[in-house]
């Protein structure tokens, strides 16, 4: 993604903040720019299993491309 540019929210902000904060005996704060940061590695991610999918020739993106570290 080019530097500068606003990224668009890819993940639920509500669902991951309450997510994030747990429940039971232990519960979490969140601060305000965590979602911010998972959001950045949301985007790392995607951009890692495009490069995945295209080194070994492919155009579909499958399950093993986001999920599996070289």
């Amino acid at each position: 993604m080019a530097k500068g540019k606003k990224m668009d929210m890819l993940i639920v902000g509500s669902k991951t903040k309450e997510a994030l904060k747990g429940s039971g005996k232990k519960t979490f704060n969140v601060s305000g720019d965590t979602l911010d940061a998972i959001n950045k590695y949301v985007y790392w991610l995607v951009e890692q299993a495009q490069l995945r999918c295209e080194a070994n020739g492919r155009k579909t993106i499958r399950p093993h491309d986001v999920l599996c570290c070289d």
